[in-house]
């Protein structure tokens, strides 16, 4: 191997990724190593590092694999495509900082005994932008049913949730940096309480009776790891992806033992 390649278990830890999941861009012809040594072990150079860049860029973007291969066929020439990225990245940090700082201004306030003010505590907090991202995977009807019910919420409500999520996920983070199983009592009694709050959401497959609550379940699971946008939620101190492979196999557990 040379200074200008890395080794597919490099790229992995790099990149934040699993080596199965490089395997997988491979086998369906998304990211192909730029050669495969004799030992079997998958090598990429420079220009494979930059597709795997878009790919995982385009994936933040709430793509699907096949959607993510159309782009990166029209768009072949990476400089213009990344620019784009660029700007859609800029958006976002533009929306963090705000929520930030609208949480910060929270927290001083309840610290301080002072009153809340609903105009500025959610800002930046836009459950719109996802939009066509759930209507594509789950419908016109979903989407409105779940915005409906977000407005319908008072500021108050809409702080209670954001808080029960919140604690949802410091549960989590704790419980995977723990070491406990995943089938644990710990561990399924979160899953259990995952499962609730997903069910209390209108437009979901898990809120629709008669919907099938176990696929959805589990395919969500499977998006935590897979999605950085939703894995971030449950990043450990570690990093990567184990946080949110814990949920995963805790929520896959309890789907099939449960649902």
């Amino acid at each position: 191997m040379n200074e200008s390649e890395w080794s597919i278990q490099q790229i992995a830890k790099i990149a934040g990724t699993t080596s199965r999941t490089l395997r997988h861009y491979d086998d369906i012809g998304l990211l192909t190593p730029s050669r495969i040594g004799h030992n079997g072990y998958r090598y990429y150079d420079q220009s494979a590092l930059v597709r795997l860049q878009r790919i995982l860029l385009l994936r933040e973007l709430g793509l699907g694999l096949p959607q993510i291969a159309d782009i990166l066929e029209r768009e072949a020439y990476d400089v213009p495509a990344l620019e784009s990225h660029l700007a859609w990245l800029r958006q976002e940090q533009d929306r963090l900082r705000r929520q930030v700082a609208s949480v910060k201004n929270t927290i001083t306030a309840l610290r301080g005994g002072e009153r809340l003010m609903a105009e500025n505590m959610f800002d930046g907090f836009d459950h719109t932008q996802y939009k066509e991202e759930v209507v594509e995977r789950w419908g016109e009807k979903s989407y409105a049913d779940s915005d409906r019910w977000w407005r319908s919420m008072s500021a108050d409500e809409k702080a209670a949730w954001q808080q029960r999520v919140s604690d949802l996920g410091r549960d989590w983070i704790a419980a995977a940096e723990s070491g406990i199983d995943p089938e644990s009592d710990e561990a399924q009694a979160l899953a259990k309480r995952h499962v609730e709050w997903l069910t209390g959401i209108p437009g979901t497959p898990a809120a629709i009776p008669g919907g099938d609550v176990k696929g959805y379940v589990i395919g969500l699971g499977e998006m935590y790891v897979a999605d950085p946008r939703f894995g971030a939620n449950y990043a450990t101190s570690e990093g990567g992806t184990a946080g949110a492979e814990f949920v995963r196999d805790a929520l896959t557990a309890y789907a099939e033992a449960q649902l």
